[in-house]
């Protein structure tokens, strides 16, 4: 099990690899003689193909154009549910995205004793929900373990507490349903904590 990890990290990338080279590669093979063609030119088209795409979503007529097509997707009906749902997700967890909160909590279910880790997705009053906007509630997302779905569920303040964890170390401590080690910095988990209080203190 120790090496089961590294097993399925080094097979992904290979997948990876054998897919640019299966597709890429066999488009270069069309377009070139098969003289000049040699194994591995379908990966190197790929990786260039990814830095060259990065390198344009940061010039501003790429960056207008694909706002353009976004607008079309929202526009689309059931295609814009699935595609907002996904880019709102992977935005929230995106470590280069600007987010607003970062919060790991501990969520109780009544007074059993047992308690749920949930991330707080949205604390501002005004983005909630209209009929929940007079109350103190947040609404905290509860991932299911081995990603086989979750919960978002608005509920008192009060009812639940910051844990000195990052969004990191918990997502994988739910998602793998403990079975992972430790191994986030302190300093991160100091940062998650402060932030956690902020939002789950009184205002």
């Amino acid at each position: 099990m120790t090496i089961l990890p590294i097993v399925l990290t080094i097979y992904l990338l290979y997948w990876l690899a054998g897919s640019a080279e299966s597709v890429l590669g066999g488009m270069i093979q069309w377009m070139l003689p098969e003289s000049l063609y040699w194994p591995g030119m379908g990966l190197i088209a790929g990786l260039i193909a990814v830095f060259v795409v990065g390198l344009l979503m940061h010039a501003y007529v790429v960056q207008r154009l694909f706002a353009r097509v976004e607008q079309l997707l929202y526009h689309m009906p059931l295609i814009k549910s699935v595609y907002r749902a996904i880019r709102d997700f992977f935005d929230y967890f995106s470590p280069t995205s600007k987010k607003e909160f970062e919060q790991v909590v501990a969520v109780s279910i009544g007074n059993t004793g047992m308690q749920v880790i949930g991330f707080v997705t949205q604390a501002i009053p005004e983005h909630l929900p209209e009929d929940f906007r007079e109350q103190d509630n947040i609404l905290v997302y509860m991932p299911l373990s081995y990603m086989i779905g979750g919960y978002a569920v608005l509920m008192p303040r009060s009812a639940v507490r910051p844990l000195n964890m990052s969004m990191e170390e918990a997502m994988r401590f739910t998602l793998t349903a403990g079975v992972t080690s430790n191994t986030t910095s302190s300093a991160d988990a100091a940062e998650s904590m402060k932030k956690t209080e902020e939002i789950v203190a009184d205002k």
